[in-house]
């Protein structure tokens, strides 16, 4: 049994990916990357059966023609799978044309194309924030007009919070009218701003029907992380995800799914608790959650979430584990310009809470900031109970200060 995996760079997650992949002992695995196989670790490298290298993985001409050069030399192809979001469409598309089971096109264009995404969203009645797809500066004035400021824009293809703005004035909003350029051919989404707590959702559905879910809660939201490059920032995995308090979210993300037509796989939800305590859904991705929240998953129920989900991608099975801890992870990030020059609180925290911090990749002195909301560094810190974990991430992000000069 033949499997594929595509992914763009080597990176570690991918990486993690491509190992859990080449742990089924019932498949062999090749991959496409846009990186030489020089470039994946060795013992990884050795045990890959196929390797094919292109110049974009988003381009669906250039995906087809790499899966055909595989299966031409290693055989039918079973299974063709990715977690990059940006891959999700023209993979479908390959699959399509080449007759490989997997999300249909038009379900990965619901949930690539966000302004889509809302319309069938709406349509289905589930809650949306309003939109407006603006191909000419007069849309984007005429749909301040109607909602009034604040709003959000973005590109229709985003993933997650990445180039997304909040504009709050005539001003502002003629300067992102500038530098977007906004056009038939390239337009710009405009959102309501969304207030209140923003949460995620994940789902594991299997041919259409939700078999398990998980949750989280960003404080703040990732708009504002992004917003204000100093701010160091968590995201709690409460233990009670099974809590009457989220039972308005857990069916409407499910009927979100179905109404986007989610198949087999994990999908990435990301909503808003109102003030007024309603909910209103800001995007959804089918694919694995980032931010470490694979790995929470994992702490929280003590398995291996990355190997979880490629065993459904290739075999559409998956156990719900049991939960057993709650889990937070506080992202470490620079204050200043420059690069890192000091770490202060961290062996404080380290002494204090070592028995609840289960992963950590730290800041280290003369680290070049990355420039992402993920920051410098971060600690990931689990236990039974969730209130423990919510004081742990407060205490840490009040405690440790990541210097830059």
């Amino acid at each position: 049994m033949l499997v594929i995996f595509v992914a763009p760079f080597f990176s570690p997650a991918a990486t993690q990916m491509i190992e859990a992949a080449l742990a089924l002992a019932h498949i062999r695995v090749a991959v496409i990357a846009q990186q030489p196989l020089a470039e994946l670790a060795p013992a990884v490298a050795a045990r890959l059966v196929g390797h094919w290298r292109v110049d974009d993985v988003t381009d669906a001409a250039q995906l087809e023609w790499a899966v055909q050069s595989l299966a031409r030399t290693h055989g039918a192809v079973a299974r063709c799978f990715a977690a990059y979001e940006q891959t999700q469409l023209p993979l479908a598309t390959v699959r399509e044309r080449l007759g490989i089971p997997g999300l249909p096109s038009t379900a990965a264009h619901n949930f690539r194309d966000k302004a889509r995404m809302k319309d069938v969203l709406r349509a289905a009645g589930v809650p949306v924030a309003r939109h407006q797809l603006v191909q000419h500066p007069a849309d984007a004035r005429q749909f301040v007009s109607d909602v009034g400021f604040p709003i959000v824009v973005k590109p229709p293809a985003g993933a997650g919070a990445k180039a997304t703005e909040r504009i709050r004035s005539v001003e502002e909003l003629e300067s992102a009218l500038v530098r977007f350029a906004p056009s038939a051919t390239d337009p710009m989404l405009a959102e309501e701003f969304l207030r209140g707590t923003e949460h995620s959702l994940e789902t594991v559905s299997i041919n259409g029907r939700p078999v398990w879910h998980s949750l989280t809660q960003y404080a703040p939201t990732p708009l504002e992380v992004l917003e204000n490059p100093w701010i160091q920032w968590t995201v709690l995995l409460p233990r009670e995800i099974d809590d009457p308090a989220y039972r308005d979210i857990k069916d409407i993300g499910d009927r979100a799914l179905r109404a986007l037509g989610m198949t087999t796989g994990v999908s990435h939800c990301e909503w808003f608790r109102r003030p007024d305590g309603s909910v209103a859904i800001s995007e959804i991705a089918a694919r694995p959650p980032g931010a470490n929240m694979t790995t929470m998953i994992s702490r929280a129920h003590d398995i291996d979430f990355v190997g979880a989900w490629v065993r459904l991608m290739v075999d559409g099975v998956f156990e719900p584990p049991t939960r057993r801890y709650a889990v937070g992870t506080a992202y470490l990030r620079g204050q200043g310009q420059g690069t890192v020059t000091a770490i202060e609180g961290l062996d404080a925290v380290q002494r204090d809470l070592a028995s609840l911090i289960c992963d950590h990749r730290l800041p280290y002195i003369g680290q070049t900031p990355t420039g992402s909301y993920e920051g410098e560094g971060f600690i990931i810190v689990r236990h039974p109970e969730t209130t423990v974990v919510k004081s742990a991430l407060a205490r840490i992000i009040s405690t440790v200060k990541v210097i830059l000069r």
